[in-house]
């Protein structure tokens, strides 16, 4: 449906895109995503035929933009992060006004018209001033208008941007309605949305591509370790060291639970080596009943910050790692008052000795006289 090929942006010196490549297949849900200046929104530009590429080839639906424009245009609708919107119309004046730039035969105007106000869920505002709507039906006028003339393709970029959550789910569930019947585009930065949406991601950092697959490819396939979640019911310390005797773990962590002697750990293990049964046959001879054992992958925002700034840090680890300064903090303290208090109770034991020994002192001497 959609074919990138070398696609190059120059600005000067300076290389906004650089060699891109990547394909969209017909039905797909794509997620877009990379830092601010990556270079997402000058892609989906010359995807559109909105900027001229230097080098490279963009192809919708078999139609090159540099050599057939007019016919990528008919097959592609587009939602900037600023939705193209006159603010003096009416939502239908409006519709009606793209519908005629995008050369919709008039017999098919007003029944395609209600169709997509339909669909969007903005028939009851339709005689309302779009200046007069809220931001989030505003978006949705502009997605109205991407969708105008049935275009196969859709390029949203930040659709979600400034909407409050309930606009954000509602937004979420169009896109993927859309998915249906559409090959959709969707970048935005948040990262949630994507995973809630889209079925594989290109990641582009610097102008480049620095990933393309799925969020659970991703995860599996980025780190060098596996890591496990798991529940155990027993002493920390020895199972933790029973643990730590298994063959192929790495690093252990854990945090207490709410359950009473019931510890959460998070275990690192080498790749590709299944320690589960290792685990539960040692804590079976232990005695140490599993309560909850599962794999833990990175999240899209793991996986993001990973391959754009190569700062690679796992939350869970780190809040355990928390938990655990917390713990030494709090043992630290409770040492320091135990040694405090020690001290006081030996000083005031060896203030009752002096007193007693001087007593007993003048006690003899008053014998002796």
């Amino acid at each position: 449906m959609i074919e990138i090929q070398n696609l190059t942006k120059h600005y000067g010196p300076i290389k906004a895109v650089n060699n891109l490549n990547f394909t969209v297949e017909k039905g797909e849900i794509l997620g877009f995503l990379g830092p601010n200046g990556a270079g997402k929104t000058t892609t989906m530009n010359m995807i559109t035929g909105y900027l001229p590429s230097t080098s490279g080839t963009v192809k919708v639906c078999g139609y090159d933009i540099g050599e057939q424009p007019a016919e990528v245009k008919k097959h592609i609708g587009y939602l900037p992060e600023i939705p193209p919107v006159y603010t003096d119309m009416t939502v239908k004046e409006y519709l009606n006004f793209v519908s005629d730039l995008k050369k919709v035969p008039r017999s098919e105007r007003a029944s395609q018209i209600s169709d997509i106000m339909e669909i969007v869920q903005i028939t009851h505002v339709q005689n309302r001033l779009v200046g007069n709507l809220s931001k989030g039906y505003r978006q949705r006028v502009g997605f109205a208008q991407a969708l105008v003339g049935n275009p196969e393709v859709l390029i949203l970029d930040e659709p979600t941007v400034g909407l409050d959550p309930n606009q954000i789910i509602e937004i979420r569930k169009l896109i993927k309605d859309l998915g249906k019947e559409h090959t959709i585009i969707f970048s935005s930065h948040i990262l949630q949305e994507v995973s809630a949406v889209c079925e594989r991601v290109v990641i582009i950092n610097k102008g480049e591509i620095v990933a393309i697959d799925t969020p659970d490819n991703l995860s599996q396939n980025l780190g060098n370790v596996s890591r496990f979640s798991i529940k155990i019911e027993g002493p920390q310390d020895e199972v933790a060291k029973a643990l730590g005797e298994v063959k192929g773990i790495l690093n252990i962590k854990w945090s207490s639970s709410d359950e009473e002697n019931v510890v959460k750990y998070i275990i690192d293990s080498e790749k590709d080596m299944d320690i589960r049964k290792p685990i539960f046959l040692k804590m079976a001879e232990l005695g140490h009943p599993i309560l909850e054992l599962q794999s833990v992958g990175m999240d899209l925002e793991e996986i993001f910050r990973i391959l754009t700034t190569g700062e690679k840090e796992n939350s869970q680890v780190q809040d355990l790692e928390k938990d655990s300064e917390q713990d030494e903090e709090q043992n630290s303290e409770q040492d320091v008052k135990k040694n405090a208090e020690e001290q006081k109770n030996a000083q005031l034991q060896d203030k009752n000795e002096k007193v007693k020994s001087k007593k007993k002192h003048k006690k003899e001497k008053k014998e002796v006289e």
